[in-house]
C-alpha cells in the first residue's frame, strides 16, 4: 500500500498552537520531513519537536532561499522524488510547514508534484497573520471592511494601488523591503496605526509600532499590520 504525505502546519512559533490533530498524527509519524535553509536553520522542525515521535526518521529538504526560482525548483523535484521513493514503500510522510501550509507555505509545491501518484492529507495551521493579531489584541477588519495581504518584494506601483482604497492591510516578507515599504506606508496614510510583530507566538516575539524602528533596522521574520479605517480599536497599542 501506498503510504500517505500528510502536509501539516505547525503554527507560527508557539508549539501549543499546533491543532490536536498535527499533534496527533506527528506523535506517529515514522517519517518526519522539513524544510530547511542552506545554513541548516529549521523553523518548522524546531516548532514541532516537543510533538515528534521520538524514533521518527528525519529528512531535512534544504530550499536555497534565492530570488532566481529554478534552483529551489530543482529543490522540490528532489525533494518529491525522496518522498515518493518512501510513500511507494508504504511509510506515512509527515511534511512540517510553518504557519499553514496553505498560506503563502512551502507545502503548496509538493502538491502537484506528488497528488497524482501518492495519497495527501492537507492539515491547516494558525497563520502568522491571526498569529499577529492575536499578539496585539486588536482585529484585523471588522463588518464590510476589506483586508489585503500582501507581499513586501511586490513593485512599488502595484503595493501602492493595492493600498489605495485597502483600510486594512497586512504585509508579509518584509526583510529587506522594510524602509521601502515604510516609505509607501507613510505615502499611503497606513503608517499612523501600523504595528509590526516579530516571532510572533514565539519566545522571541516583539511588538513595536512602525515608527519605533530606525532606517537601519531590518525585522526579519514579521509581519505589519495596518489599519486605516474608522473603527476604535484601530489605534496603535
Amino acid at each position: 500500500m501506498t503510504g500517505t504525505l500528510h502536509l501539516i502546519g505547525v503554527g507560527p512559533g508557539d508549539p501549543e498552537l499546533l491543532t490536536l490533530k498535527a499533534a496527533r498524527l506527528l506523535g506517529t509519524a515514522p517519517v518526519v520531513a522539513y524544510p530547511a535553509t542552506v545554513e541548516d536553520q529549521a523553523l518548522a522542525l524546531e516548532i514541532a519537536s516537543p510533538h515528534l515521535n521520538p524514533d521518527a526518521e528525519r529528512m531535512p529538504i534544504t530550499i536555497p532561499m534565492r530570488v532566481d526560482r529554478a534552483p529551489a525548483k530543482a529543490a522540490y523535484d528532489r525533494a518529491a522524488a525522496a518522498m515518493l521513493t518512501r510513500l511507494n514503500a508504504g511509510d506515512d510522510i509527515a511534511y512540517l510547514c510553518e504557519g499553514d501550509p496553505l498560506f503563502y507555505g512551502s507545502a503548496m509545491y509538493l502538491v502537484d508534484r506528488i497528488a497524482s501518484h501518492a495519497p495527501i492529507e492537507i492539515v491547516p495551521g494558525v497563520s502568522s497573520l491571526t498569529a499577529a493579531a492575536a499578539s496585539i489584541r486588536r482585529p484585523i477588519a471588522a463588518r464590510n471592511e476589506v483586508l489585503k495581504v500582501l507581499p513586501a518584494p511586490l513593485p512599488d506601483e502595484t503595493l501602492r494601488e493595492e493600498l489605495a482604497n485597502a483600510p486594512a492591510a497586512a504585509i508579509i516578507k518584509v526583510g529587506r523591503h522594510f524602509d521601502r515599504v515604510r516609505a509607501l506606508l507613510m505615502e499611503t496614510g497606513h503608517a499612523g496605526n501600523a504595528v509590526v510583530v516579530e516571532h510572533a507566538s514565539s519566545g522571541r516575539e516583539r511588538i513595536s509600532p512602525l515608527s519605533a524602528f530606525r532606517h537601519d533596522e531590518r525585522p526579519y521574520f514579521s509581519i505589519i499590520l495596518c489599519y486605516r479605517g474608522h473603527e476604535p480599536w484601530g489605534r496603535t497599542p
